[in-house]
């Protein structure tokens, strides 16, 4: 399997590629403002096309160049033959951000700048844009060939934030080895083991958790959320989030304090 990372300019927001193997479709997943060249190239280096995007909730700094990202492509030759609109995937209640990411996300710097007077260029709302399929969130649903992925509701950062899980087989790995879960024999590097992945957008950072204070966050439903999450996600999880560095659900019940919380008051209306 293939699985990497590029990071958006702006926000710094995380950016991956996944595919079953090289010469093959991918899923692009949060392509923010400024990913679309670093994706790419992604794309090109394997020999994929590009099969689908997936968004991990609606706010604009892991939204932006979805458009400009499908265009690029389709120039170079890179999307996936037969496909007249790239479809893209984001949970159903988000779907209305994409009509206007930044009004709907409401970061405003002190300055007055919104995302957009940020981003390299305008908003250009995707011609295929769907909601996650609901049977997604029972089942793993394939929305490549040979990728198959399962969604978990985890709302609170946005009404629609979601975490997004696949089974990967994987070799040596930069985001495993930065996850801390990459085999620790050098003699051994080289052969390939299976990993369970989390694409958790900004629900879970290594020791922090996203915001909950922009339009559509509640931090009642974040505790709950997290709460939820320490008890149903296995520890041996690689959480692959929006922002910052790889990490382990194992990692975040031993180092995150707002994870220790919600395990006490998640839940709670007087949190």
């Amino acid at each position: 399997m293939i699985l990497e990372r590029t990071v958006a300019p702006v926000f710094g927001a995380n950016c991956y590629v996944l595919a079953p193997g090289p010469s093959s479709q991918a899923v692009v997943v949060d392509p923010g403002a400024g990913a679309a060249p670093g994706a790419l190239s992604l794309l090109l280096s394997h020999g994929l096309s590009l099969g689908a995007v997936l968004l991990t909730h609606g706010h604009a700094d892991h939204v932006w160049d979805t458009s400009a990202l499908i265009e690029a492509a389709r120039e170079r030759g890179a999307v996936a033959p037969g496909e007249g609109q790239v479809p893209v995937y984001v949970p159903a209640p988000d779907l209305y951000r994409l009509d206007d990411p930044s009004g709907t996300t409401g970061i405003h710097l002190a300055t007055g700048t919104s995302f957009a007077d940020l981003a390299p260029g305008p908003w250009r709302r995707p011609g295929d844009v769907r909601p996650f399929p609901e049977a997604g969130f029972s089942q793993p649903v394939e929305l490549v060939p040979g990728l198959a992925i399962r969604a978990v509701a985890a709302p609170g950062h946005s009404e629609g934030s979601s975490l997004f899980l696949l089974e990967a087989v994987l070799a040596d790995n930069a985001l495993m080895r930065e996850a801390g879960a990459g085999e620790e024999d050098p003699t051994t590097a080289d052969q390939e083991r299976g990993h369970l992945i989390a694409l958790d957008g900004d629900v879970i950072f290594k020791g922090s958790v996203g915001r909950t204070d922009l339009p559509g966050g509640d931090p009642v439903q974040m505790l709950g959320t997290l709460r939820f999450l320490a008890s149903a996600i296995s520890p041996e999880t690689v959480l692959l989030p929006g922002h910052g560095a790889a990490t382990t659900m194992a990692h975040e019940h031993r180092g995150n304090p707002y994870l220790a919380e919600a395990k006490v008051r998640g839940g709670d209306l007087r949190a």
